[in-house]
């Protein structure tokens, strides 16, 4: 760095800006510092968990930013938190190992069991770096050459010629400093010098693309950017880094068939891992997950000052989960406001969007803009050919993003909603007590005491409503008893996973009725259709656990079957058009040629390749189905909420629990340590805004118990308080509001942002 008194670490966009204008720094010294932070923070932060404990051969893995990896040889012996694991009489466990990876044979990767390191003092946040020699396995060392150093070496792919054309980041950033100086037009540039990476499924033209899955492609990298990240390109970013993310965004499930796993792990909780990438660690505690979302990379480079800004994709809660996780900001736009699916790997292409992680909202929304300030005529400016959910009404775009989070001010007059389904949990869930306490008392003190708006509370079962806060009128509860018999009757026919009805008072109502083929259930004397008249209007009050988190339970749909070989023809077709050969182009070849870290993405892999029908088996319940209905049902409970209780907006707390033991016991009930109550904002398609709100300093983490026949493990809550090094553990708030108000959630958020000052950066991650 030079010697100023600016410091990269926490800068944002417009103090950047304001220091190269200065002359205090250049590009290419903001890269080289960059760099300097990969090259101290972003390795391996996990170790294999083995039978014996007993430590392994020296192990090197890909080049990261001039260096192989290297692997920790010392392991974890699986007894130290597998109990009874003498008695354990189940499948093989898949005890960690080093192996070869698919994409290149020469490079090792950890597989089947592994545990973080306490205080490693590395968290695997980058997968690729955009740096010659090394950002793609094709194209990779001399096959990456300099055009100014001659012809490529014998043996190397015909594309290499064509893709060593484009300069890596640092030459990129030399060519600016050289064009620009100190005088960037940043009309024109809005993110001149901003330092990004990208949720791997982004694809780059200038980087290994394959979704965090290691995949031997004939060329790992495409022919052509995700549309976003030529946007970026367009207005002077640098693309730097792929982040390390949960392969295929969040492993895609398993739709079920004939392959099962030969070995199994307890616990897959707390991996957010790729098996290309590795595993990512928490920079507060390198021993938990770095979030319950798949985007753990993303928002962890950010938090740990290795970019600037990133781009997350979120299918269920894999943006919101990495910035509650890591203390940064985000800013989800609704579905299809900025467009996903054209040029990158999804998972589910009814729920999965992009998301913009930085350290400040007015950063979030600075790259908004320029994101959706594409130079198109009026009106076409956010459509994608490739994306068909770019084909809607464009009206709920707002001109300007980041006005609204200028000039904070108080919210007096404002009344605010807060879901308090968010906070809800069992009396006697100790581990969700701490967040859920900070959160309320966070929402109370800041938002209705310090900026005064008038707050106006939900009620629910587990929940002990605060006297002092105005009750909603009409609550969540209520709006799904007025509005499920019209949209969505089918959920009070669901069955639990005992086989029985879900919602027993139902059930106890109903004259006997058919709830699935061949099972019949219900004791009472009713008709469902006259239980769903009374329940509409309020003259039966809704079964007791009928609430936000109950009904957005869903079935896995049968579109990543569709969207894997599209998204790969589509890519092989784009390189053909151009005279070059991509033959992994379907399902089959994909699978024979990747490996997997764990045996149970291998079977749910093979299970994917042999499902042929795109529609959920006949007489079940049908997940694309669900998945459009459940839109319109939660759109519409929102907008009962607010219109009812004459609401601005609403804040929520996106999870109760804490990022869990990397390879330990998830919360019980709870797999992935997540609810559904947290997948409101990607089922409904609405705008999200998190901001940092603190840290706890303790938690109570489940452990794992044998099961009484001795053939599994059991997830178990426990009582055990763990200490948490300062400053903690970090959770967020949620914001949100009805389609088209994206101007007063900015507006809610910004001032908390201001009136809190939450985040606080990692200490161990800190100024080189």
């Amino acid at each position: 760095m030079p010697d100023s008194d600016f410091q990269l670490e926490e800068a944002t966009i417009d103090q950047l800006h304001a220091a190269l204008k200065a002359g205090h720094i250049t590009l290419v010294q903001v890269v080289q510092h960059y760099l300097k932070r990969v090259r101290a923070f972003n390795g391996v932060s996990s170790r294999l968990v083995t039978a014996d404990g007993k430590d392994v051969p020296p192990a090197t893995g890909t080049v990261r930013g001039g260096s192989p990896l290297n692997f920790p040889t010392h392991t974890l012996k699986a007894s130290a938190f597998l109990p009874d694991l003498d008695k354990y009489q189940g499948k093989p466990l898949e005890y960690g190992r080093m192996e070869a990876t698919a994409s290149d044979p020469a490079v090792q990767q950890q597989f089947g069991m592994i545990a973080g390191i306490p205080n490693a003092g590395q968290v695997n946040a980058l997968a690729t770096l955009n740096i010659r020699g090394e950002r793609s396995v094709t194209c990779k060392g001399d096959y990456d050459l300099h055009p100014s150093k001659g012809p490529l070496p014998k043996g190397a792919p015909p594309v290499c010629d064509e893709f060593r054309q484009q300069p890596d980041a640092l030459e990129l950033a030399a060519e600016y400093d050289a064009k620009y100086g100190r005088n960037p037009d940043l009309a024109k540039l809005p993110l001149y010098g901003v330092v990004f990476s990208f949720k791997d499924p982004f694809d780059t033209r200038d980087m290994r693309s394959t979704g965090g899955g290691d995949a031997a492609y004939d060329i790992d990298f495409p022919a052509r950017d995700h549309i976003l990240v030529g946007e970026l390109r367009k207005k002077g970013a640098i693309i730097f880094a792929k982040a390390v993310n949960t392969e295929y965004n969040g492993r895609a499930g398993d739709p079920g068939g004939r392959n099962h796993p030969d070995k199994v792990l307890p616990s897959t909780l707390g991996y957010q891992r790729a098996t290309w990438g590795g595993n990512p660690s928490n920079p507060y505690d390198t021993t938990r997950a770095a979030s319950l979302g798949s985007s753990s990379g993303s928002a962890l480079s950010v938090s740990t000052n290795m970019v600037m800004a990133s781009l997350g994709e979120e299918t269920r809660a894999s943006c919101r989960g990495p910035s509650n996780h890591n203390s940064v900001a985000l800013i989800l736009p609704h579905k299809a406001m900025l467009g996903f699916d054209g040029g990158a790997i999804g998972a589910d292409i009814y729920c999965d969007r992009s998301g913009i992680h930085a350290r400040t909202l007015h950063d979030c929304a600075k790259i908004l803009d320029a994101l959706k300030d594409t130079g198109k005529p009026a009106g076409s400016e956010y459509y994608d050919p490739r994306d068909i959910y770019t084909t809607v009404p464009r009206s709920a775009v707002l001109t300007n993003y980041s006005k609204h989070t200028q000039s904070p001010g108080i919210l007096k007059g404002m009344r605010i909603g807060v879901i308090r389904e968010s906070m809800a949990h069992p009396a006697g869930d100790r581990s969700a007590e701490p967040i859920a306490t900070a959160a309320a008392r966070e929402i109370k003190t800041i938002l209705g005491g310090k900026l005064g708006a008038t707050l106006v509370e939900s009620s629910h079962r587990y929940w002990t409503r605060d006297a002092e806060v105005e009750l909603m009128k009409v609550d969540f509860r209520t709006a799904l008893a007025r509005l499920v018999p019209v949209f969505m009757p089918d959920i009070l026919f669901r069955l639990g996973k005992d086989g029985q009805p879900l919602f027993k008072e139902f059930a106890a109502a109903i004259e006997p009725t058919e709830f699935a083929p061949g099972k019949v259930f219900g004791t009472g004397t009713m008709k469902p259709i006259d239980y769903l008249v009374e329940l509409a209007d309020g003259r039966i009050e809704a079964p007791v656990n009928f609430d936000i988190g109950t009904v957005q339970d869903q079935k896995l749909a049968n579109m990543f079957r569709f969207h894997i070989p599209q998204y790969l023809k589509r890519r092989a077709a784009d390189w053909k058009a151009r005279g070059y050969n991509e033959t992994l182009d379907e399902f089959a070849k994909l699978n024979a040629r990747s490996k997997f870290w764990g045996d149970d993405g291998r079977a749910a892999f093979k299970n994917w390749e042999e499902t042929t029908d795109p529609r959920n088996p006949l007489g079940g319940r049908q997940g694309i189905d669900e998945r459009i209905m459940l839109r319109e049902l939660l759109r519409r409970v929102d907008m009962m909420v607010i219109h009812e209780n004459q609401l601005d907006c609403l804040v929520r707390l996106h999870t109760v629990y804490p990022p869990a033991i990397i390879g330990g016991a998830h919360q019980p009930g709870f797999p992935g340590n997540t609810r559904p109550e947290t997948y409101y904002g990607p089922n409904a398609g609405l705008t999200e805004v998190l901001i940092p709100a603190g840290y706890v300093n303790v938690a109570y983490d489940p452990v794992f118990k044998l099961s009484d026949d001795g053939k599994r493990y059991e997830n178990v809550a426990s009582d055990k308080p763990t200490a948490l090094a300062a400053p903690g553990l970090p959770f967020s708030l949620v914001f949100r509001a009805e389609p088209g108000k994206e101007d007063v959630i900015l507006k809610v958020a910004a001032a908390y942002e201001a009136a809190s000052k939450r985040r606080a950066p990692p200490p161990a991650f800190g100024p080189l």
